[in-house]
């Protein structure tokens, strides 16, 4: 019997070489199957999020310390109901499962079945039995399962299925020890087998099977019904299979519906033995009662609108606190190394990477509540019943019903909720979707949002709890959505299709949050924000903190000299004069020159050259223009306590007033709220769509509409 995941050295204790392979296991099963859960607890925090070869389907893969001597790379594949793909998303596991060359094809697949649905839950099982592929069945859920009086003989179907079966409680952590175990160990494919091919099919099941060296019949038969979806397969070999299918007038939809047939014949057969519900529910289930007033044509939205308002006022109540503290303790060490140390090393230190590093840290707390409320809407089921909430409300748009999902995640990140969009199947409905995502107001703009709202509205409470910058906060929320739903009902009118699009969703029941679940959310965001959002702040921030801090050729002395000058004749104080210099060398650098090019352009939006260099450095990423800010106002300020908001509250226009007035600063929201978010958003768009034409129009209609709008708020009130 051949080995799997352990080699002879690894069974002695002795430690592997880190050139040898790590063994693969991937876990496949129904969308809420538990399978997160189970991902999270076999991983914990050692998990990376990234792309599969070839596709921006997100893979998260993480490693698993299963032995003390055995650690396993687990790859946590979409939530699919058969190995049939309906979208783009599903189609990335035959794509995988298909091809044993691929670096991620695993050696054991770990099937995750919801114990209180088996039957259904088994389809996919019987299929992935067929392929060949060593398996263990995680009977999941099996609280939930006992609470709907569903009794499972584990050993009975274990025999059955011929495979290893845990029973298992992945939210809580029941089975994970047993499964670690078995996954360590010894384990063959001997699969039973679920499904007999038609005779009539076996000549053409074998050429495909001998031409491609497959080692089963019904891979074989796969890549007869599947080979168009199958990337990995060159233009001859796809050629090859379609040439073989009109010779044998191959049908794959019949075929596909008499196997799902056949499959549920013998599934039913199988359960007889081993499944029993041993009392009949008379009452109706909490999560109906629950869906009645959550799901109401009324009150549902009155509570999502009220789940949505507290989740803003925790975003500035609640992190107000800790970011104070993070930018008090910033502009403390800033003047701290400034009372011990001088000199351009220094400046580079505290007005360069610690105002850069600032920028960073201080909008930490409010990613954290952000997602944590996302996790917990997630957790408990909420937001399933959202989708379906807001089916009618898109459809009136242009929109599918799943069309909510990506736009509610583009509240988090465009780039995933872009990505999402493979789950949807109609073609006008998918590019519509793509092209309004980006005009959701990601947590990219959290910090920008916050700092102008601090500064231009007032921290008034009505009630004694409705914060106004916190209803202000949900106001700029609202208005991407309502920009994404208006823009989605114009282009609908562009866009002809034939295809008819529908909405099916499978409402998980409702559960308590798995607070480790939400933890470990909270802490992928937020080091996803620091690492990578963080590394090009922080490398902005350094390139401009050089070009602010030098100029072209004697330009910096001459604008020394010149604001001497001008403060003797004006007889400035010594801080007066130590503020004239900073201000006139800032306008003579680099930066300055840079910013002065591009001033006539976004002076009708009431901007000056400063914001116009933050306008091009946020390009990189939302979150840049406030470190940006931050490192342009740092130079030569003469209060390094001075927080962010401070800095800018200080700042004058050539009138002596101050610059970030509520004309300016409503304009700033405006553009942002408006303006194509980052560089990230194009480039997943180009390869969601495989060309440059949507990425390019929708630039141009989101920065046409970002401008002409924060033109008009700014000449409205100004």
């Amino acid at each position: 019997m051949p080995e799997v995941l352990i080699s002879p050295e690894e069974k002695q204790g002795v430690k592997t070489s880190s050139a040898e392979r790590i063994a693969k296991i991937a876990l496949i099963g129904n969308p809420n199957s538990g399978k997160t859960s189970l991902f999270n607890q076999l991983t914990g925090l050692n998990q990376k999020v990234g792309n599969f070869p070839g596709v921006t389907v997100d893979k998260k893969t993480g490693i698993s310390q299963l032995t003390p001597n055995l650690k396993a790379q687990i790859i946590d594949l979409p939530g699919t109901y058969s190995l049939y793909p309906k979208s783009l998303d599903e189609a990335v596991i035959i794509d995988l499962l298909y091809n044993k060359k691929s670096e991620f094809y695993p050696d054991l697949i770990i099937v995750t079945a919801d114990a209180s649905n088996l039957k259904r839950n088994l389809l996919l099982y019987t299929q992935l039995s067929d392929l060949g592929i060593p398996l263990v069945l995680a009977l999941n859920m099996m609280d939930v399962a006992e609470t709907h009086g569903v009794k499972i003989d584990v050993p009975q179907l274990q025999q059955d299925l011929g495979v290893p079966v845990i029973p298992m409680n992945a939210r809580k952590g029941i089975g994970i020890a047993a499964l670690k175990i078995l996954a360590s160990q010894e384990l063959a494919a001997v699969n039973q087998s679920f499904y007999k091919i038609p005779e009539a099919q076996l000549t053409l099941v074998r050429q495909i099977r001998y031409y491609f060296e497959l080692k089963n019949d019904y891979l074989a038969l796969h890549y007869a019904h599947q080979y168009k979806k199958l990337s990995f397969l060159t233009d001859d070999d796809k050629n090859y299979i379609e040439d073989l299918l009109k010779e044998n007038k191959f049908d794959s939809n019949t075929l596909q519906a008499t196997e799902t047939i056949e499959r549920y014949t013998v599934i039913n057969e199988l359960l007889l033995d081993s499944v029993r519900v041993i009392k009949a529910e008379t009452n109706e289930k909490f999560s109906n009662k629950l869906d009645k007033i959550l799901t109401h044509k009324v009150f549902g939205y009155l509570i999502f609108f009220a789940v949505l308002f507290l989740m803003f006022q925790a975003i500035f109540a609640w992190a107000s606190y800790p970011m104070d503290l993070i930018d008090s303790g910033v502009g403390a060490l800033n003047g701290l190394i400034h009372e011990h140390f001088s000199g351009p090393l220094v400046d580079l230190l505290t007005d360069g990477i610690i105002a850069g590093l600032g920028g960073i840290l201080i909008f930490i707390p409010q990613i954290a509540i952000l997602f944590a409320f996302i996790a917990i809407l997630e957790e408990t089921g909420y937001m399933a019943r959202v989708t379906f909430m807001m089916d009618k409300i898109m459809r009136k748009f242009g929109l599918n019903g799943k069309s909510v999902v990506p736009l509610i995640s583009g509240a988090a990140c465009a780039v995933p909720a872009i990505m999402s969009t493979r789950t949807i199947d109609n073609w006008k409905d998918r590019m519509i979707t793509i092209f309004v995502t980006p005009l959701m107001s990601c947590s990219a703009r959290i910090p920008i949002y916050t700092v102008i709202i601090a500064l231009v509205v007032p921290e008034k409470y009505y009630l004694g709890f409705l914060n106004l910058q916190g209803i202000a906060l949900m106001g700029m929320y609202l208005l991407g959505f309502v920009a994404a739903l208006l823009s989605a009902m114009a282009l609908k009118f562009f866009l002809k299709t034939k295809e008819r699009s529908f909405f099916i969703m499978e409402f998980p029941t409702y559960k308590m949050p798995r607070w480790k679940n939400v933890g470990l959310t909270i802490v992928e965001k937020v080091k996803a924000f620091v690492f990578e959002a963080g590394k090009v702040i922080m490398a902005i921030s350094i390139i401009l903190w050089v070009a602010a801090s030098y100029g072209p050729g004697n330009a910096m002395e001459n604008a020394e000299k010149t604001a001497v000058a001008e403060a003797q004749k004006l007889n400035l104080s010594e801080a007066e004069t130590e503020n004239k210099i900073a201000s006139l060398k800032l306008e003579s650098s680099y930066a300055g020159h840079f910013g002065h090019f591009i001033e006539p352009a976004i002076r009708p939006m009431g901007y000056d050259w400063k914001i116009g260099i933050a306008l091009l450095t946020s390009f990189a990423a939302r979150e840049v223009f406030v470190g940006t800010m931050a490192t342009i106002y740092s130079v030569g300020a003469d209060e390094e306590e001075a927080t962010i908001q401070q800095k800018l509250a200080m700042e004058k226009d050539e009138k002596g007033q101050p610059f970030f007035n509520p004309a300016r600063g409503f304009s700033l929201l405006i553009f942002y709220a408006f303006a194509m978010q980052c560089m990230s958003t194009i480039a997943v768009v180009y390869r969601e769509t495989k060309g440059w034409k949507w990425p390019i129009l929708q630039a141009l209609y989101m920065t046409g509409l970002a401008y002409l709008s924060a033109w008009a708020v700014y000449s409205w009130l100004s």
